[in-house]
């Protein structure tokens, strides 16, 4: 939000719990509507005299039941489009994710033609997402899809930012097969900034990657321990030792029904190599990509300021 109030956009934002972001209390330039995305009300005044539409909510989670997926990811964002068609909205970006590919080819640079292969439930309903923003595309509405790497950087806790900061920073560091494969990152001030390039530069009915460079695991973890003094360490998990470790803890996580430290549903984003390619979104968007060395001093300073709610970045 702050970065379209930056570029001069009035943000009108559908929150469900306002109370647990104090600061948007304190920033007179965005008009918070309480609800959520399965309250046609609430949609419909969030919705009015508004012309442009960001859809980033959804549900992420590497574990979890697939019917809660598609009720947010998928119903959320039918229910949106459906509100926002009717409201007349000029242009609907929608917030998808690089994870839709699911499969990545071995050797074959991921753009935006790559094929679609997701495995586990959480890519799948964004992929159905995807494929109902589109269809909206030939029945009047201007619609965009950004899929964005995996992000990182301050406010997180979670995926990326738990794997390569978090755990590091608390002694334990993983590098699976060598550490050899590549991730996709992207940092967040990237990606809200890519979205303003979307709704200002993008065209009706693209799909545009937002990626940083991708990294291999090893080089990330180099940077990460160089930046933060980290001597830890780090433990090498072969292949089949961590898949086999993963089942495993999912196994025990289904009994006890909270999400293991390393689901088997991870496998798809370590075990595969991620070489995505954001060209198209530069050439067109202007997307300019962050160095992940600038990138990991700014979340290692969050994390070593004890990860606050808010940044300098969030207040108006």
């Amino acid at each position: 939000m702050p970065a379209l109030l930056r570029a001069g956009f009035h943000v009108r934002a559908l929150v469900r719990e306002p109370a647990r972001y104090a600061w948007l209390s304190r920033c007179p330039q965005i008009e918070v509507v309480r609800g959520s995305l399965h309250e046609q009300e609430a949609l419909r005044a969030g919705l009015a005299g508004a012309r442009f539409v960001v859809h980033a909510a959804g549900l992420f989670r590497f574990w979890g039941d697939e019917r809660l997926f598609e009720h947010v990811n998928v119903n959320g964002t039918a229910g949106l489009l459906h509100a926002a068609r009717q409201a007349g909205i000029e242009r609907f970006v929608h917030v998808s994710t690089i994870a839709v590919i699911g499969q990545p080819q071995p050797g074959v640079v991921i753009d935006e033609a790559h094929p679609t292969r997701p495995v586990d439930a959480y890519q799948r309903s964004k992929l159905r997402a995807e494929q109902l923003v589109l269809d909206y595309a030939g029945r009047g509405l201007d619609v965009i899809v950004l899929r964005p790497g995996a992000f990182y950087g301050p406010l997180g806790r979670y995926g990326f930012n738990r794997l390569f900061f978090q755990d590091p920073m608390r002694g334990l560091i993983m590098q699976v097969n060598g550490g050899r494969n590549h991730i996709m990152p992207i940092f967040i001030a990237g990606a809200a900034d890519g979205v303003v390039r979307a709704l200002k530069h993008g065209r009706a009915g693209e799909i545009y990657n937002l990626c940083d460079d991708s990294i291999q695991h090893r080089a990330a973890f180099d940077v990460i321990c160089a930046e933060a003094g980290l001597r830890w360490p780090r433990l090498p998990v072969p292949g089949p030792l961590g898949i086999g470790l993963s089942q495993f803890l999912t196994m025990l996580g289904e009994l006890t029904g909270r999400e293991p430290f390393w689901p088997i549903n991870l496998r798809s984003y370590v075990y595969n190599d991620w070489r995505v390619s954001s060209a198209k979104a530069r050439a067109e968007l202007g997307a300019v990509p962050t160095p992940f060395i600038e990138g990991a001093r700014r979340t290692i300073a969050w994390y070593r300021a004890g990860m606050p709610d808010e940044i300098a970045e969030t207040r108006c």
